[in-house]
């Protein structure tokens, strides 16, 4: 259990860093087994977080365990539906990378297939609709593609992540934004117009590959590829 909160305080320390969090933003959950996660607080900067003062909660979000005063965001029935929904997932991440957010807020999905190495492990990354927070919105708002998706994009919000385990998930949240970054580059560079996808014969062998490097996870595959793009 220690070397697990280390873990997450580490996490959260380097999502500071990376800019992806300011002040008390962005929140991370790690399930420790039936009915109980281990969850940051509320009200705390991540650059802040130790081991003592992170909580213990059920799949109510009822703290367990944690020190006076402390308590789990408000957006932590987004996490809990992302357990509820998905057997395979022990961690979620939420941040607020500001690249990839920003595509939120401009509407634009990441759903091309143009990066090797986003196509063979996040895949396309969509937006979900706006939810009040703190409210049953959020949650429902994101239900519908957690059976494709590890990584969401949060209309007018952030960006979500989940994984089998705390790494995995912060992993996929830093393949997020630079895949963003990258993107935003590209199609800078080329006066707005969309980046050059890889071509769907291309595509269908680095789909294949996925198990070959041990690639955890859903994937949308090109779903959204061939209904929309072909």
């Amino acid at each position: 259990m220690e070397d697990l909160k280390e873990q997450l305080c580490a996490v959260c320390n380097k999502m500071w860093q990376q800019g992806w969090v300011a002040a008390n933003d962005g929140n991370v959950t790690v399930k420790l087994g039936e009915d109980r996660f281990l969850a940051t607080p509320t009200g705390i900067s991540k650059s802040f977080i130790t081991p003592e003062k992170l909580l213990i909660i059920d799949g109510q979000g009822k703290v367990i365990e944690g020190e006076n005063g402390y308590r789990p965001s408000s957006e932590i029935k987004m996490h809990l539906r992302c357990y509820q929904e998905r057997e395979d997932v022990g961690a979620v991440v939420h941040a607020h990378p500001p690249t990839a957010t920003g595509f939120a807020l401009a509407e634009m999905p990441l759903d091309t297939y143009s990066l090797i190495e986003s196509s063979l492990t996040i895949g396309s990354v969509p937006i979900a609709p706006f939810g009040m927070p703190s409210t049953d919105e959020v949650p429902e708002s994101i239900a519908p593609f957690l059976p494709d998706h590890d990584v969401l994009l949060l209309a007018n919000h952030g960006a979500l992540a989940v994984g089998s385990d705390l790494i995995t998930a912060y992993y996929r949240m830093e393949t997020l934004e630079l895949v963003a970054k990258t993107i935003f580059v590209a199609r800078t560079l080329k006066g707005g117009e969309p980046e050059k996808e890889i071509p769907r014969a291309q595509l269908d062998r680095l789909f294949d590959m996925r198990a070959g490097y041990k690639i955890t996870g859903r994937h949308p595959g090109y779903r959204k590829y061939s209904t929309e793009r072909s």
